[in-house]
């Protein structure tokens, strides 16, 4: 299990992490706030990347910074931009990093091409990266951050830059590897926490603000979101969250405090979460 307890992290005069008390089992989390708001800093804290200025972060109740290579042999991690060499073919590139970190010649060829085949790459195993489309890329990463069956997995933005077909691929990748081990993620895109994680930690103001699974999170908003014609003023207790379009029709979905005569509500989602939370 990972554990932050009280963790703080400040950047000159700007608190980032304010003490933030997290516990992670196993299953799927995702990191859901806006851009800026942090998250890239807490998962970088986690993977000893950089360290809380208080507070302590430990894995099986023992500091991380302690365990030192023990944790990071455990440890998987797509930062949200990974850096690699664009005249490497995946298979080379896959088979640098698995000797940087210390795995059997035999053993990691193995490894390498059967990620490539999990992520969709054998095709492309022998092509210059620098070749690849940035979803080809972006499926690299992912293969490389599981070439030491981490039991924990740390993925920052992991759907950045992967079509729908891809992230489908990836979400069952996911839910696939959950099931033993534990998976942390931020992503932009809140329709993929819907689909991909088991509990979604809000976080606000540097703390945490709510932590939930999808159902939890849209609860407080059941009965209140409401999709309407677009000439329809809104009133008071009432908010805009987004325009959707029906056949040929743009309506508006709205929050609304009290019932709409004349209409029903719709089913709350998380993006009717995130933006009722954090504005827009």
């Amino acid at each position: 299990m990972l554990q932050l307890e009280h963790v703080y992290k400040s950047f000159g005069s700007k608190t980032v992490t304010n003490d933030m008390n997290l516990s992670f089992g196993q299953g799927v989390y995702g990191l859901l706030a806006p851009n800026g708001a942090g998250k890239s800093t807490l998962m970088k804290m986690m993977t000893t990347l950089l360290k809380p200025d208080r507070g302590s972060i430990t894995w099986d109740g023992e500091d991380i910074i302690a365990l030192d290579e023990d944790y990071r042999a455990i440890l998987g991690y797509l930062p949200q931009d990974f850096g690699y060499y664009p005249s490497y073919t995946p298979r080379q590139f896959l088979g640098y990093i698995a000797a940087l970190q210390g795995l059997p010649k035999k053993a990691s060829q193995e490894r390498v091409m059967s990620l490539l085949k999990t992520v969709g790459l054998e095709d492309a195993a022998n092509k210059k990266m620098k070749a690849l489309s940035g979803g080809m890329v972006q499926r690299v990463g992912i293969a490389q951050s599981l070439l030491n069956d981490p039991q924990l997995l740390i993925l920052d933005e992991p759907t950045a830059g992967l079509d729908p077909k891809e992230r489908v691929r990836f979400r069952n990748i996911i839910h696939a590897l959950a099931a033993d081990r534990t998976v942390i993620l931020s992503t932009h895109i809140v329709s993929d926490l819907e689909t991909i994680a088991s509990q979604v930690i809000m976080i606000k103001d540097g703390s945490l603000y709510k932590q939930a699974d999808p159902a939890g999170l849209c609860a407080d908003y059941q009965g209140h979101i409401f999709e309407v014609p677009m000439d329809l003023p809104l009133g008071p207790g009432q908010r805009l969250l987004d325009e959707v379009q029906e056949g040929a029709q743009t309506l508006q979905r709205i929050y609304s405090e009290e019932p709409l005569p004349g209409f029903e509500p719709v089913q709350a989602n998380l993006e009717d979460a995130f933006l009722m939370v954090y504005g827009g």
